[in-house]
This record gives structure tokens, sequence and C-alpha cells, in this order.
């Protein structure tokens, strides 16, 4: 989105720029801020159908990823597996609410997710559901061994 925007700025300064200011010749400004434009599009198009593609939920028994456009990858993982949550956030994603999420698994190699919205409460809720599984496992085991 950062490069949406920054193409889109600049190609309105240069359309803004050209028709204020006389350049000579007096269509180059004009194209370059339309093909700044439409690069800015494109980015915010290709920005939007990554998001729209990225299916993310926690359940009472796992944590499931899907991403891809064209492509499809899913990394699910038992709740009980679930080593480590790594979460990091620029200056920019904290602003915007996006950041990386990185999910270890246990003997398993981490598993990175980029510029995912809101991973804060993506790494509230597994530790949620984690606490919810482990209290049902606990009162589960619990009458066997009393006997």
């Amino acid at each position: 989105m950062f490069l949406a925007l920054t193409f889109g700025v600049l190609g309105l300064a240069f359309f803004m720029l050209s028709v204020s200011v006389r350049v000579n010749p007096p269509g180059s400004a004009v194209i370059a801020g339309l093909v700044l434009l439409g690069l800015g599009a494109t980015a915010a198009i290709i920005g939007f159908l990554r998001r729209a593609a990225t299916e993310m939920a926690v359940t009472n028994k796992r944590v499931v990823v899907k991403t891809g456009v064209l492509s499809r990858r899913t990394y699910e993982i038992l709740l009980s597996k679930v080593e480590s949550i790594h979460v990091e956030e620029g200056l920019l994603g904290r602003m915007l609410g996006y950041g990386s999420v990185v999910v270890r698994g246990t003997g398993g190699t981490p598993e990175p997710f980029y510029r995912i919205a809101h991973p804060l409460e993506l790494r509230r809720q597994v530790h949620h559901q984690i606490e919810v599984y482990e209290a049902s496992t606990r009162a589960t085991l619990a009458p066997h061994q009393s006997q």
C-alpha cells in the first residue's frame, strides 16, 4: 500500500505541476504523471487482491493460514504444537495496523506471514485458544489421575 500511495502522490504532483506550470514539451509531465498514477493504481489493485486472498483462522484445535492469489499456500498447525508466535511491527505498521507474524511449531521451521492486519490480535487469539485447549485437556485428564 505504501508503494501505491507513493506512486499516486508523485503522479498527482507531476500531473498538477504540468497543468499549473508551462512545461516544455507540454505533454511530457502529463505523461509522466499519468504513468505514475497508473503504477500507483496497479500497486493498489495488487495489494487489494493479496489481502482479499489471505484467510486466517484460529479454531479450538488449530491455526490455519491460507495465502495466495494464483497459487495457494496453506499452513496448519495444531494448537498443542505451537511453540511460539513472534510479531514484528515497524513504525508504519504500528500506525496502519499491520505487521509480520512468525509461527513456530515444535520441531518445525518458522512459518513467516508478512503484512498481516492486526498481528497482535492474531497472537492474542492464538494464546487464548491455547489456554482454553490446555484447560479442557487438564479437565479431561483430572478424573483419570485421581483414581
